[in-house]
């Protein structure tokens, strides 16, 4: 057990080192990311929102050849084929799974009779007990400060760390304007047993988005994120063309039907993937503001530690 967090029930429930877990953020976290993440230390995450089954099943495998130690996928339940990702990720052998964005109660029993370590991510601490309740091994508390799919309560990670934590007996996670050591210290402050790290990972070497998405993000200033899709499906984005005419629509009353209509399929791979600055959907978070390098996960990961053992030291 590691001396800076000894008897830490993230790291003992993952078999990790550092509670420090990778978004499995869509468009962004493949086989790359996550295993250099687990390398060093942490627990990578495939975000399997953007992947058919086939293409999760290569990418387990690759994570699997590039690295020895655990790793686990993460799988948004709002998504159609949320059930076939579902299955191959039992038949890879995948035995860490992150649920979001719908409820676990879908899943757990295929999860539990596999023996797997289920974790969900919630927006409030309703929910948190709900996860409990169900029988998940941990849950993710979001703060409306994170990137990509949000809840609609508009939590921040300060207010809503501490009401999880003292709402389930279960370990908390926290994720949500974490992108340093620093903050990293404050959550566990907080009560939260880890962290869960998304956009900070994004604008890695080994970060699967586009090179000019990447850039924006560093490029991002401290007020360039939005939440917006709230009457569809609330997401956070990073100002572009596209995000301000849905804010207009917004303003104009536009009805949900109409906003999905004008969001169509495909728009996240557009800008994340294919690097569409002006009419792709561009998911990050609040804390883009802080983030003004790309580096390896092998860079990164010492850092954020002698940042936390900074903050530590000097309160």
């Amino acid at each position: 057990m590691s001396k800076r967090w000894p008897d830490n029930r993230v790291c003992a429930l993952l078999g990790i080192e550092h509670p420090i877990i990778q978004g499995g953020m869509i468009h962004n976290s493949g086989a790359d990311l996550a295993a250099a993440v687990s390398n060093a230390g942490g627990l990578g995450l495939l975000g399997s929102g953007g992947m058919r089954p086939d293409e999760l099943r290569l990418e387990v495998r690759r994570a699997r050849s590039l690295t020895d130690k655990p790793f686990g996928v993460n799988l948004p339940l709002l998504y159609s084929h949320a059930p076939e990702n579902l299955q191959v990720a039992l038949e890879e052998g995948v035995r860490i799974l992150f649920t979001s964005a719908g409820s676990p109660r879908k899943v757990i029993g295929p999860l539990k009779e596999a023996g797997c370590v289920s974790v969900h991510v919630v927006a409030h601490p309703d929910l948190a007990r709900k996860c409990e309740a169900a029988g998940c091994d941990a849950v993710v508390c979001e703060g409306f400060e994170a990137g990509g799919h949000n809840g609609r309560e508009e939590l921040t990670t300060m207010v809503l760390t501490p009401q999880c934590v003292g709402a389930v007996r279960i370990p908390v996670l926290t994720a949500g304007g974490i992108a340093t050591g620093a903050q990293m210290a404050a959550a566990l402050a907080l009560g939260a047993e880890g962290v869960q790290i998304g956009s900070r990972f994004a604008a890695t070497v080994e970060g699967a988005g586009h090179p000019d998405f990447k850039r924006a993000v560093v490029e991002a200033g401290p007020a360039d994120t939005q939440l917006v899709l709230k009457p569809h499906v609330p997401v956070r984005l990073l100002r572009n063309a596209f995000r301000d005419r849905i804010m207009r629509m917004e303003a104009a009353g536009a009805t949900a039907e109409e906003l999905a209509a004008e969001l169509g399929t495909g728009r996240a791979r557009r800008g994340m993937h294919d690097g569409d600055l002006t009419e792709g959907e561009l998911e990050i978070g609040q804390v883009a503001g802080l983030i003004d390098d790309i580096l390896p996960v092998a860079d990164l990961m010492p850092r954020l530690l002698a940042e936390y053992d900074e903050a530590v030291s000097r309160l």
